[in-house]
């Protein structure tokens, strides 16, 4: 019995005579929330088909809990919602998610669950007048039928407004508080960066990070950004601490997390010459540009 919802071990997929995948590890607990970050190309969706046992691997395994993908047990455990998800039109919400109960031999209350996902309005109205972001949230409710080891979430907030999005990032929150490790294929970087436990990144099918946020900054040891407002003399605040200048009342300096320290303390110095100071780490849209190798030449 192993303590993993999910564990990828060494797995290499090719598509013709090119290799998408390349000697891939990864493993998710459960209640887990992972990012999977990688441009288009990268390998993300192939490496999400393999887990759900819809294409074979060249070489390695994969497991959800100690089942192999594609087995009952597998797809009895794993969720996923596409980034595209289709329903038959004809249908309307509560049928069809009823439907889906049934399938998998679920007794769920249907009402609620689609109140959880914001459609109670339209739980009778047929999927053919729904809009995308309206389709999205019933797959959503589909991911949240039964308990499942693994939910892989591919693009999940696509077609989604703001408060949507929030909305689906809360019920990620309760599905890996009910022990579900959530594998979650996104570009929006910003959201995951508040929303997950750790950032995994492909480059071109290969696993190039795979850490927490704050490990894999540590370890890039990109610069820190200091902006310092001054109380009248910006020309005399940039004389003194170098960097530049920023819309005229302000001065942006760069500096190495190991070097915060003095540099705040040099500030500190200024007295009163100095009206505010903002300090912005590094973001994982920065991260994710050193991890893939995209940076600006």
């Amino acid at each position: 019995m192993t303590d993993k919802a999910l564990t990828i071990r060494h797995v290499c997929k090719d598509r013709g005579k090119t290799r998408v995948l390349s000697d891939i590890d990864l493993t998710l607990a459960p209640g887990e929330r992972v990012a999977l970050l990688g441009h288009n190309g990268a390998g993300k969706s192939t490496l999400i088909k393999s887990i759900l046992g819809l294409i074979p691997v060249e070489s390695g395994t994969i497991r959800v809990g100690d089942a192999v993908p594609g087995s009952a047990s597998a797809r009895r455990d794993t969720a996923y919602l596409p980034e595209a998800v289709s329903f038959h039109p004809a249908l309307t919400g509560r049928e069809q998610l009823t439907l889906f109960a049934r399938l998998s031999g679920e007794r769920a209350d249907v009402p609620a669950l689609l109140d959880r996902v914001g459609l109670s309005d339209a739980l009778d109205r047929r999927i053919g007048t729904y809009s995308k972001g309206m389709r999205q949230r019933l797959g959503l409710a589909q991911v949240l039928l039964g308990r499942p080891k693994v939910a892989l979430l591919d693009e999940p907030t696509s077609g989604l407004d703001p408060i949507s999005r929030q909305d689906l990032y809360a019920i990620i929150d309760e599905l890996a508080g009910q022990g579900t490790a959530v594998l979650i294929a996104s570009h929006a970087l910003t959201e995951v960066e508040a929303r997950t436990d750790r950032i995994a990144i492909l480059r071109k099918g290969v696993k190039v990070a795979d850490d927490t946020l704050a490990n894999l900054s540590e370890l890039a040891g990109l610069p820190i950004k200091l902006r310092v407002r001054a109380s009248e003399n910006a020309d005399a605040l940039a004389a003194e601490l170098g960097g530049s200048r920023v819309n005229g009342a302000s001065v942006e300096l760069l500096c190495s997390p190991a070097d915060k320290m003095e540099a705040l303390r040099r500030i500190a110095a200024m007295g009163e010459a100095v009206a505010d100071v903002e300090m912005a780490p590094p973001k994982l849209e920065d991260l994710y540009r050193h991890y893939a190798r995209e940076a600006l030449q």
